[in-house]
This record gives C-alpha cells, sequence and structure tokens, in this order.
C-alpha cells in the first residue's frame, strides 16, 4: 500500500502576515537569515534577495548557489546571528 502524501501544516492568516513581514525586512535589510522549510532535511541559510509575488516564491542565494522557495513552504524564519 502506498504511503499517503504528507500535507503541509495550516497556519492562520496573522501568522503568515507575519512571516510575510519578516520576509520583507530580512530582505530589505539584506541579512543572513536561517530558513526552515517544509519538506527539507536542513534549514537554508543564505540572503533573501528577490521575492516572486506572482509565482509566491522567495529568492535566497545560499552558498551552494540560487534556490527558489515557495513561500506557504517556510515554516519559519531566523536570524542566525543570535
Amino acid at each position: 500500500m502506498a504511503k499517503a502524501k504528507q500535507k503541509r501544516p495550516t497556519r492562520d492568516e496573522f501568522e503568515l502576515e507575519d512571516l510575510g513581514n519578516q520576509i520583507v525586512e530580512a530582505k530589505d535589510n539584506k541579512e543572513q537569515v536561517l530558513l526552515t522549510v517544509w519538506g527539507f532535511a536542513e534549514p537554508v541559510l543564505g540572503v533573501i534577495v528577490e521575492l516572486d509575488p506572482r509565482k509566491r516564491q522567495i529568492r535566497v542565494d545560499t552558498e551552494e548557489g540560487v534556490r527558489w522557495i515557495p513561500f506557504l513552504d517556510v515554516m519559519r524564519l531566523d536570524n542566525p546571528r543570535y
């Protein structure tokens, strides 16, 4: 029997708005951030350089290269300096 595909955790509009504000602030300040992403085994460390509202994706420049991450897959944003 095939495994059921795990669903992304749901969040309310206030959580999503707060996360969106954190992402915009990190982009504007060109801060290095640690993103916990649903479905990724490891957090993503990098700098948010572009937001694509049409595709609802975030461009993160990492040491390994550029990664596009769907906004709804971002579970948490942390500042690694603190």
